[in-house]
């Protein structure tokens, strides 16, 4: 082993407190008063028992710890290592025939005041690393509350005490009553989570950390609400395996987001199943810059696919990808193109170039109002055509799956956005064939933070002071992580066979009005000052989304969050209508679109046609 300065210092501390020890313990058994003719004794046999000593340590390999995290199976091998020293101690002192008198008790005291010394050096120079009064030493920080008393709070408070960074611990809490009134590294579990302002009022705090990264949603929830009802500034820790791998710095704390409180469990994906699919091959990701089609692309790229082509309308959106991934995955091939879904031989000529062997069509028009009225003639080709173009282009260059992003609002749709993604899956239903090209869709329904979503705009009002704009006091929508909807995706995209519609598992649906008070109380804004106002449903819009239609059911697959819909076998014969239509070069207006629609999706029920 290599003896560094620091672990000879160590070694030459062990045999120093080994000295000290032993005439320690002649002095003990003396009161203090040792006679002369013990004194030679003490000193002579001195000279045995530290080299022996030293020796035991070093087999026991004291010196390949770091003192500055000395813990529980570093005091394990001192206690075997004074233990079996202070066997060997007499044996040695026999065989040798040392002539010197060494008493009893001197034989006992000696390996528990190395015990003492030996472990409480080590934990006393961890507790001055670690800056344990942290309390004391940084006067100006913020005492603070953490809900939890698992080993995430334990990691919390270990990290606490090397940076305090402003805060102090003074309390726990936790639901469990086996750790109620009990102490984690010296800060007591004070009680229920659900006493948090009971506790808050008696310790005169501000703040509340969440320490639950593997407790349920529900329960986070509901200690956020309670805390933002109490006034408290609830921040929250990273994953429990950041903490272990040591990612997580004090820095990490942050306010407690709609994620942490509205995300579900991590989604199991068959990574294997998945490699199959994706690794080494080329996959094509058309919307590549949306809020699904960009997380798309990022979860893709995690199973190193030989070549990612992105297809995206939008040259900023475009760029932004083709700036990101590369520095992410440097080992992935990033190949950027603009282009439109409608433009057919830009299409084909990019998917005879590039060949992919798997397409996630994520292009699309989606937001409800802007597509209803004036822009209905739109929202059918480049959501329809669009899916046409794209998916005929696929079956002619040997795709070998195709993958389409659809929606709840397909569902019963009351608008046109719907309509139009119901007639897009029924495209893919009639283009699939018994060989070839296997043609999946997968709905599902809002995902937090997309592009038209209500979750920036809301925060977009409550940073400007209200009022905060609820079309109706019991409109509800289904909700789910950019990154969830996206891995169940490619989930559904290895598990489809062709012609199936997934249907993802949502969840609950979340009242809106609910959602908007949730971000006003998180933002740390007045709650009496930023009104909410409610504005009536806008076009199209319904009070509640469905995931299937009255005529479907679902059948369960091999995944707990997902489901295939048993729908309405699409009718051949319209397709070829309904393609001579949508090439019609001129624009329909918006009763003629909705009247068309209506033919071909007799669910679609708009407000007028």
């Amino acid at each position: 082993m290599n003896l560094n300065p620091r672990t000879l210092a160590i070694i030459l501390h062990d045999i120093l407190v080994a000295a000290l020890a032993w005439l320690g313990a002649y002095w003990l058994r003396f009161n203090l008063a040792m006679p002369s003719e013990f004194q030679d004794a003490a000193l002579s046999t001195l000279l045995w028992v530290v080299p022996l000593q030293a020796v035991v340590f070093w087999r026991f390999g004291l010196y390949r710890g770091i003192w500055r995290f000395a813990s529980l199976p570093d005091l394990k091998r001192i206690v075997l290592a004074v233990g079996l020293a202070a066997v060997m101690v007499p044996v040695v002192l026999i065989l040798f025939r040392i002539d010197a008198v060494v008493p009893r008790s001197v034989l006992i005291l000696d390996p528990l005041l190395l015990l003492i010394v030996m472990g409480g050096s080590r934990l006393a120079y961890r507790a001055w690393r670690e800056h344990r009064l942290a309390s004391v030493l940084h006067p100006s920080s913020r005492p603070v509350l953490v809900a939890g008393a698992g080993s995430a709070a334990d990691f919390l408070l270990r990290e606490l005490a090397r940076n305090p960074a402003g805060f102090h611990v003074v309390g726990l809490l936790d639901d469990s009553r086996s750790k109620q009134r009990r102490l984690v590294q010296g800060i007591p579990v004070l009680g229920a989570l659900d006493e948090v302002a009971i506790h808050a009022r008696k310790m005169d705090v501000q703040d509340i950390v969440l320490a639950l990264p593997s407790a349920a949603h529900e329960v986070r929830k509901r200690i956020t609400q309670i805390s933002a009802d109490a006034g408290l500034n609830v921040l929250t820790i990273p994953s429990l395996e950041d903490l272990v791998a040591g990612r997580v710095s004090v820095a990490s704390l942050r306010r407690i987001e709609l994620d942490d409180l509205l995300g579900r469990d991590p989604v199991a994906l068959d990574d294997s199943g998945l490699h199959q699919l994706l690794t080494g091959q080329t996959v094509m990701v058309t919307g590549s810059g949306g809020s699904i089609g960009s997380e798309l692309c990022r979860q893709i790229a995690h199973f190193a696919p030989g070549k990612l082509v992105l297809f995206e309308q939008s040259e900023l959106a475009l760029y932004s990808m083709e700036q990101e991934l590369p520095q992410r995955f440097p080992g992935v091939q990033i190949v950027p193109v603009i282009g439109d879904v409608k433009n057919a031989v830009w299409v084909n000529q990019v998917m005879a170039e590039h060949r992919p062997a798997v397409v996630f069509h994520a292009a699309a028009y989606k937001h409800v109002p802007l597509m209803e009225n004036s822009n209905a003639w739109e929202a059918v080709r480049n959501n329809v055509l669009g899916t046409q173009v794209v998916a005929a282009a696929a079956q002619a260059h040997g795709v070998g799956k195709f993958v389409m992003i659809s929606t709840d609002k397909a569902v019963n749709p009351t608008n046109v956005m719907g309509a139009t993604k119901r007639l897009a899956e029924m495209v893919c239903q009639a283009m699939q064939q018994a060989n070839g090209t296997r043609f999946v869709s997968v709905r599902f329904g809002n995902v937090l933070g997309s592009s038209g979503s209500v979750i920036p705009k809301f925060q977009q009002q409550i940073e400007a002071g209200g009022p905060v704009t609820v079309t109706h006091p019991d409109i509800t929508r289904y909700f789910m992580s950019i990154p969830e909807a996206a891995q169940l995706v490619l989930q559904a995209g290895l598990m489809g066979k062709g012609g199936e519609i997934f249907v993802l598992d949502m969840g609950e649906p979340v009242k809106i009005a609910e959602l908007a008070k949730l971000m006003i109380r998180l933002s740390g804004a007045d709650v009496d000052r930023i009104r909410i106002e409610y504005t009536g449903l806008r076009p199209g819009e319904k009070l509640y989304e469905e995931l299937l239609a009255d005529d479907e059911s679902t059948l369960p697959t091999p995944h707990p969050k997902l489901r295939v819909a048993q729908a309405r076998a699409a009718n051949v014969d319209w397709h070829a209508e309904c393609l001579a239509w949508l090439a019609h070069a001129d624009p329909h207006d918006e009763a003629t679109v909705k009247r068309q629609l209506k033919t071909w999706v007799p669910e679609y029920q708009p407000e007028t046609v």
